[in-house]
């Protein structure tokens, strides 16, 4: 299976089973946030979210105007994150929390969106 496929089946997925996740039980998004001041959540978050990033950005690093620009930019995103958290840990929450605050249903509607956009890419759900 080619790796673009993959990395799009897979975060199409997880985008989709987070945003029901969220959707269905929105105190896990309060759990979540109280859980970041926990310094060892934070180091084992941060270090998840830096080796889901590195190995992403490594075997897909593709900047083509398409979906495989998505896949990438996901990879990016989490690989930043996961920096950010760690090397910064107080003033990164913090940010995280208030754009998270102000943004909440754009986010995780923003989230679905993109899920379902990278499914339809790979599954052809519906004919372009």
């Amino acid at each position: 299976m080619d790796t673009s496929i993959f990395l799009a089946k897979f975060w199409g997925w997880y985008l989709i089973i987070f945003f029901l996740i969220l959707s269905l039980n929105p105190k896990r998004i309060k759990q979540v946030f109280n859980d970041l001041k926990d310094e060892k959540f934070l180091i084992l978050f941060s270090f998840i979210a830096i080796i889901i990033g590195l190995l992403n950005t490594l075997f897909h690093n593709i900047w083509e105007p398409n979906y495989k620009l998505i896949v990438t930019l996901i990879g990016w995103l989490a690989l930043f994150l996961g920096l950010a958290l760690f090397m910064f840990p107080k003033r990164t929450v913090k940010w995280l929390v208030l754009f998270n605050i102000k943004m909440v249903q754009v986010i995780y509607t923003l989230l679905f969106f993109v899920g379902l956009f990278l499914l339809n890419e790979v599954y052809h759900i519906v004919p372009v």
